[in-house]
């Protein structure tokens, strides 16, 4: 009855079995970690899928709306195109019913001073139309001449008015929003001395 020498064998036995489980435990561990990491990565993708699906989705709705946008642009400038002076013709029907009316009063035998009378009204009527939409009237009677503003067709030898000044005004002018239209056309009143020196 050797105890000794049974007992080195079940020491050497359960030693096996130690390293036998010690052995086994890296590799079962490298299992789970790469599952792990399969699984995350997985996941990821997934979720970049999602997200890219995401970001697909909204591209196509702004753009949807980008061209919605340009649409509805290209409407409304074809739109005032066509009806920009809207505002502006119907203001205008008021000074054609005047004239109208300034014809029809000729027929019914109207004295000359109520056709005149009737004349000055529907003039003044289209000023105001005028004034509403920026048109502004340019009549230089006794301003120094502007040649931004005011077309010299002749001058005038007056020695009542300063050399430079409008004495006349041929056709008035006119001025959008302060753009000129249309230039004043003017007599200018000169220097009678300078014109005896050229002479």
């Amino acid at each position: 009855m050797n105890t000794d020498s049974d007992q080195p064998t079940e020491d050497a036995a359960e030693s096996d079995i130690v390293e036998s489980a010690d052995e086994e435990t890296p590799v079962a561990t490298e299992k789970a970690v790469y599952s792990e990491e399969e699984g995350g990565e997985e996941n990821q993708l997934a979720a970049l899928q999602t997200e890219a699906e995401e970001n697909w989705d909204k591209y196509l709705r702004a753009a949807a709306e980008l061209e919605n946008v340009r649409k509805r642009a290209s409407r409304d400038v074809e739109n005032a195109h066509k009806f920009g002076l809207e505002r502006f013709a119907t203001d205008l029907l008021a000074v054609c019913d005047s004239l109208e009316m300034a014809l029809n009063s000729d027929q019914e035998g109207s004295s000359i001073e109520s056709l005149k009378a009737g004349n000055e009204a529907t003039l003044k009527l289209l000023g105001s139309v005028l004034q509403r939409f920026g048109v502004e009237e340019i009549n230089p009677v006794g301003e120094s001449f502007d040649p931004m503003l005011h077309e010299a067709m002749t001058v005038q030898h007056d020695s009542d008015v300063e050399p430079g000044d409008v004495v006349t005004v041929y056709q008035k002018g006119y001025a959008l929003n302060g753009r000129l239209m249309r230039p004043a056309r003017v007599v200018v009143a000169g220097d009678p001395a300078e014109v005896e020196k050229k002479s």
